[in-house]
């Protein structure tokens, strides 16, 4: 056996990724296996039958360079060890070649095996890799791979993530998931971000764009297959907390930023506002009824034809003049920009000639799809880097130009599936989840080159790894207006936030136009009023007012829709107080928030938290897909069903729980049944915490003062606030509170950035 210490890879790197040798790169009879470090708690693992690939650097979404200190590397009658103070990894010594036997001839693997296992400090086994496939296929006529491993499993063992998935499940164990971006999976748009979290305290990062097929936990073992590669690589991730995991998915990936204050606000928008005067209309509605806003959208078909890459004078005579009302308002602009661009467009020539579209195999630029009616437009190779750079200065001169402060990036999965087609990097099949990350980067790249000043923000429908790192707000993409699709949202956003991006939500009251429907129930808002609807569907003013409750309490709240009309008081009398009352909710809690999204930009840990997040050791929350955790304090139990004035909801064990509706302290670990009639959904606070209240403002461009510091006792505890002015890159201000228990006595360690007095405003419950 042959052992190849600290090998230095030839040749440029590949991605944006550093270059940097593994530890070692080890033979197993023909089976290389490099082993290259990231932290003592991160390591990187490459099989191939090729030397080069095993040595090659990691792939696209990676930014993290290697980083062997702490780690040794010693070899015993075991195998190859690589050892740090987190964790160690033992790359076994394998059977030496022999003579097949009559079973082997038919059935054995030409491979030759390697097996691994990863093991914790005090030497219990956290993940044991016991085998990996190498098969050789053509793809889209590429003489190629499919890829894969296979790792043991416990029987007790749950698994979280792997982007988003809306088949209404949030454990992944014994399960098929098929991750590929595809707008048309049956129960909602599936997006991949091949980054795995099991209840073990480990985490998989797949390093492999391609379709990936991954069955966590069925018969025994956790299997990855990827449709197109030359070589397995993953990484590990230890940690005896989560949040520990998602720091190390930060570390490799890139940091969550912090978005504009505007995004934790209301976004208001529609498909679609035909002109500048109905836009308008609706942000004076909201202005002369009292409610806050921060954000109005203009989506697609602004334009005067797509890819044009401009506006429509006749239904926007004044954009300029449009933004400077809005922005005297106290509102800011978002504006939908798609990467499609017909051949009638004035850039499609010019792109084509360049070869910066999608193209077959003959570079033909592939026009629309061959299938759901929608035939017309070729795709922006964002693979690309001088297309996206000349895609960036289009938007900036001819949209953003014209005063609008952020854009919504759509199709980015991309809707014209590249399978079969060719992008400037190779294959649309070796490459299908890349493009999202490459897209969205373009345009984070260039708003901090041309904006350096300004926060940026991406609305944002799909992602891959690293794809937090570009200011992205993901949402669930064209879901329908239904309760079932309502009930669906809940695990697919844990699921998705589970995967390491953390701002996720959902178009308030499904985008698909509101279909004819009789209630099972009778409904409990009365649709008087209501022109969001036709009178087919009398009980979409409660469905909209369950979904807004819900959205309320997840990281971003925007209103969408294809419907006649998206405006809170377009729902019916009935429903507009319940809804104000919310959307009130909403502005007293963004203190809470921004300081929560400013922890997440720190640490990578996502503030919409599944429960197996925060309390993995209570058995019985492993599973539980329809509430979560908003931030630390907060536990949300979403009503997803018609007619329901209540429902079945679980309080951890290991600390007491406060209602936020009635302050009544209930203990942990049981199931409740939670009072929930229409004007309120279940929420408790956990005890020994502290909330930060604010004061009602029209939009975060209004300087927000703290109405009261709401603690609610039973623990110790701390809670960083922070502030800034929301739009600017300038460093704000934080300030830690502290609650002692025993003493009652909230202290600061600095002024708190509003500069008022933390034990004037103290609230005890």
């Amino acid at each position: 056996m042959k052992i190849i210490v600290l090998a230095l890879l030839a040749g440029a790197c590949w991605t944006d990724a550093a270059c940097a040798a593994p530890l070692a790169t080890v033979d197993r009879y023909g089976s290389y296996v490099s082993v290259e470090p990231y932290a003592p708690n991160i390591v990187r693992v490459t099989i191939a039958t090729d030397r080069g690939e095993a040595d090659k650097p990691a792939g696209y979404g990676m930014i993290a360079p290697a980083d062997a200190a702490g780690w040794g590397h010693s070899v015993d009658a075991s195998g190859d060890v690589f050892a740090s103070p987190a964790l160690t990894l033992t790359v076994a010594t394998g059977p030496a070649p022999h003579a097949p036997s009559q079973m082997e001839r038919y059935f054995a693997p030409s491979l030759p095996p390697v097996s691994l296992t990863v093991k914790g400090p005090d030497g219990h086994t956290i993940l044991a890799m016991t085998g990996w496939d190498l098969a050789p296929h053509t793809v889209n006529g590429e003489k190629t791979f499919q890829v894969g491993a296979s790792f043991a499993t416990s029987p007790d063992e749950h698994f979280y993530g792997l982007g988003q998935n809306q088949e209404g499940k949030l454990d992944l164990r014994d399960r098929t998931i098929d991750c590929r971006h595809w707008y048309d999976a049956p129960a909602g748009e599936q997006v991949c971000v091949p980054f795995m979290v099991s209840s073990k305290g480990y985490a998989v990062l797949w390093d492999n764009p391609s379709p990936t097929v991954v069955t966590p936990g069925l018969n025994g073992r956790t299997h990855w297959q990827s449709e197109v590669g030359e070589r397995v690589s993953f990484f590990v991730v230890t940690g005896t907390t989560t949040d520990a995991l998602y720091a190390g998915y930060a570390k490799l990936t890139g940091a969550t930023p912090l978005p504009p204050k505007a995004a934790f606000g209301l976004i208001q928008s529609k498909a679609r506002y035909e002109t500048q005067a109905e836009l308008m209309a609706v942000a004076d509605g909201y202005r002369k009824r009292g409610l806050p806003l921060d954000v109005m959208v203009l989506d697609w078909f602004y334009w005067t034809r797509m890819g044009q890459l401009d506006i429509d004078r006749g239904a926007f005579p004044d954009p300029a003049g449009m933004n400077r009302q809005l922005h005297d308002m106290g509102l800011h602009s978002l504006i939908s920009v798609w990467p499609r661009f017909e051949k009638e467009s004035r850039y499609y020539d010019m792109l084509a000639a360049k070869g910066w579209l999608m193209h077959d195999a003959d570079g033909k630029p592939v026009d629309g799809l061959d299938f759901r009616s929608d035939r017309a437009g070729a795709l922006i190779d964002s693979t690309n880097p001088d297309a996206r750079a000349w895609y960036w200065g289009k938007i900036r001169d001819n949209i953003l130009s014209q005063g609008f402060d952020w854009l919504w990036l759509d199709e980015t999965e991309p809707d014209l599936v590249p399978d079969g087609s060719f992008y400037a990097i190779g294959s649309g099949d070796r490459h299908h989840n890349l493009f999202p990350l490459l897209h969205t980067q373009g345009v984070a790249e260039g708003s901090a080159k041309d904006r350096p000043s300004f926060r940026n923000l991406i609305l944002c429908r799909a992602a891959y790894l690293g794809a937090q790192r570009n200011g992205c707000l993901f949402w669930s993409s064209d879901v329908q207006a239904s309760w079932d699709a309502l009930r669906r949202q809940v695990p697919a956003g844990l699921g998705f936030t589970a995967s390491g991006m953390a701002y996720w939500s959902s178009d308030t009251g499904g985008w698909q136009a509101p279909a004819a429907h009789v209630p099972e129930h009778p409904p409990l808002l009365d649709p008087a009023g209501a022109t969001a609807m036709g009178t087919d569907d009398p009980d979409y003013p409660e469905l909209f007012t369950r979904w807004f409750e819900y959205n309320s309490l997840t990281p971003t709240l925007r209103v969408h829709g294809q419907r006649p009309a998206t405006a809170l008081w377009d729902y019916g009398a009935a429903a507009l107080p319940i809804l104000e009352q919310f959307l009130r909710l909403r502005y007293a809690l963004i203190p809470y928030l921004y300081a929560a999204g400013y922890e997440t930009s720190r640490t990578g840990a996502p503030f919409m938290r599944a429960l197996f997040m925060d309390f993995g050791k209570d058995p019985a929350v492993a599973t539980i897909g329809d509430e979560y955790m908003l931030g630390h304090a907060f536990l949300v139990a979403p009503v997803t069903e018609q007619g329901a004035t209540s429902r079945k909801v679980y309080l951890p064990a290991g600390t007491d729980w406060y209602d936020w509706w009635t302050n009544a302290k209930i203990a942990g670990g049981q199931w409740i049944t939670a009072q929930a009639p229409i004007d309120r959904i279940p929420l408790y606070v956990r005890a020994g915490s502290i909330v930060p209240i604010g004061a009602q403002v029209p939009s975060t461009m209004t300087r927000q003062p703290l109405k009261e510091i709401r603690v609610y006792p039973g623990a110790d505890t701390r809670f960083t606030l922070y502030d800034d002015d929301g739009v600017s890159k300038s460093p704000g201000h934080n300030s830690t509170l502290i609650w002692d228990d025993a003493a009652a006595r909230l202290t600061a360690t600095a002024p708190l950035p509003t500069r008022q007095d933390a034990q004037q405003l103290l609230h005890r419950m």
